[in-house]
């Protein structure tokens, strides 16, 4: 078999730049064991606004253009429903943060997402005396439906290898690469916290955060908006709500544990008046990186290997754009823009 593209990893990031791939009419295939499971506690909210800091995303303008018009195309091809727009409310814990709230929505980066607006809080179910504060341009990818109608497709068109990845086992040639029976011009390594076992890049500082959501019903909170407070909750109907996030560094595995939900419990019980009970609990290790931005480039001696990793938090939204930055990187030779390439830390 011969093809353009291998792509090892086929979550966000893959998913983007397989995107990239079919819109340049270039071949590829796919391998991926399903060992990284980081889109178990990929909340899939896009939010253009750091809600903690108040200070706009970075290039949150053209990744929400990017990604907006991905995920709208796989839903009409797919006929699957993937973008539900929904508003977030951040909760203010005091008249400082409302201060703090209106003076930025006045800065020009963050007026078109920010409303001026002091919302008052009239839900008894929820403590928040200070009220919200409303972002816009805010919603939610089903990551999961997502990556199930993606992987239904690759699988349908023979595009899909559900296996595990054989370093030793790749051929860099001079014109390209070979794996098994497979001939490519390029190898993408998109696999998440799994690249910490990449001979090739395993030197580049990945930090991997485990992180553990709840799945709550709570049949007396009724909202229809992302509530953001220590912990948030996101209503995905029939009264049911993700609850998160939780990080930790030291413990790798993907197994729940009783500490994180102790802990998104004793958040949840300061925030709301109402009963509620837990119906779900899942674990899943974020890609990372310590100056908060995605490694992507070419390895420094391997010509037709590259990197896209370090996704972090907001998958759903950076995925498409730095899919498009390494497409343009590697067929156009357009630089890569020195905050993501992955040379900054190959010194």
């Amino acid at each position: 078999m011969q093809v353009d593209y291998i792509i090892v990893g086929i979550g966000l990031a893959g998913i983007g730049f397989c995107e990239q791939l079919r819109a340049n009419n270039k071949t590829f295939v796919v391998f991926d064991d399903t060992s990284q499971q980081s889109s178990n506690v990929a909340g899939g909210l896009y939010n253009p606004v750091v809600s903690k800091r108040f200070t706009a995303v970075w290039k949150c303008k053209e990744q929400l253009g990017l990604a907006l018009a991905m995920y709208a195309k796989l839903e009409t091809e797919f006929n699957v429903k993937l973008d539900h727009k929904i508003p977030v409310y951040r909760k203010f814990a005091s008249f400082e943060e409302q201060n703090d709230w209106f003076t930025a929505s006045d800065k020009p980066i963050l007026s078109e997402y920010l409303s001026p607006k002091l919302i008052k809080n009239e839900n008894h179910a929820i403590d928040a005396p200070f009220g919200f504060g409303e972002v816009l341009e805010t919603g939610r990818i089903d990551v999961k439906a997502l990556m199930d109608v993606y992987k239904e497709h690759l699988l349908k068109n023979n595009l899909f290898f559900e296996t595990g990845f054989d370093y030793e086992g790749l051929k860099n040639l001079d014109n390209g690469v070979q794996y098994e029976n497979i001939t490519a011009k390029h190898i993408v390594f998109a696999e998440g916290f799994g690249v910490m076992k990449n001979p090739f890049f395993k030197e580049l500082p990945l930090v991997p955060a485990k992180g553990e959501l709840l799945t709550i019903h709570a049949p007396e909170l009724k909202i229809d908006y992302v509530l953001k407070a220590s912990a948030f909750l996101i209503p995905l109907g029939d009264d049911l709500y993700i609850v998160g996030a939780t990080y930790e560094w030291k413990d790798l595995s993907n197994t729940i544990t009783s500490i994180a939900k102790e802990e998104l419990l004793g958040k949840l019980k300061k925030l709301l008046h109402c009963k509620f009970e837990v119906v779900n609990q899942v674990a899943g290790i974020r890609p990372t990186v310590k100056d908060r931005r995605p490694l992507v480039g070419r390895h420094k001696t391997h010509k037709n290997l590259y990197v896209l990793n370090g996704l972090g938090t907001r998958g759903v939204m950076i995925g498409p754009y730095v899919a498009q930055q390494l497409f343009d990187f590697i067929e156009k030779d357009i630089p890569l823009e020195e905050d993501i390439d992955s040379a900054r830390f190959q010194l």
